[in-house]
């Protein structure tokens, strides 16, 4: 049997708003995929794209999550490596190895190594990079239907102008995240 990796990745560590999501994705050897790169560095068009090709052609992919009240519980940090680990162990197939991006790991029952920057040079940590943060982008939209008046099918939850006047205008919904340095102003 051939030696399985996953890479994984998180999406939503930086906004005041939704979820934190993390995918693992586990390549095929034999149907590779072409333009597989950070997220961040892909057009939402691109991101789609490669998104459809991943599910596609992986031999695994699977998307964790933290909820907005399990980072204002646990802090941002923790509540990634819950998500990380969710989407590990959710995998249909288990890897021999998983490559995470950044410094950290989160407890895991298999090998792990951390690849700084890893998003940009490891082809399955780049997948997880596309997947997770679609799934976070589409799950924004979602979530801007029920509360329209924060912008997030523009801004995501980050904290641009636009959502910072619309907090300040507003207060905050119950998908912002309360340990938040703007939100918590607010309360």
């Amino acid at each position: 049997m051939e030696y399985l990796i996953a890479g994984v990745d998180e999406a939503g560590r930086g906004p005041l708003a939704g979820d934190v999501f993390a995918a693992a994705v586990i390549l095929s050897p034999d149907h590779s995929i072409e333009g597989l790169m950070d997220s961040k560095k892909l057009s939402e068009k691109k991101r789609e794209e490669l998104f459809e090709l991943i599910y596609a052609r992986a031999l695994a992919v699977s998307v964790g999550r933290a909820s907005v009240e399990e980072i204002d519980r646990i802090n941002i940090l923790q509540a990634s490596m819950l998500a990380m680990k969710r989407a590990v162990e959710s995998l249909k197939i288990v890897p021999h190895l998983v490559m995470i991006d950044g410094n950290r790991s989160p407890e895991l029952s298999c090998k792990t190594k951390t690849i700084i920057r890893g998003d940009q040079t490891e082809p399955a940590i780049s997948a997880a990079s596309i997947v997770a943060k679609v799934m976070r982008d589409r799950e924004m939209q979602q979530l801007d239907l029920q509360f329209p008046q924060y912008g997030f099918a523009q801004h995501k939850g980050y904290g641009t102008k636009m959502h910072l006047d619309a907090l300040q205008k507003h207060g905050p919904s119950v998908i912002h995240r309360r340990s938040f340095a703007p939100v918590t102003e607010l309360l």
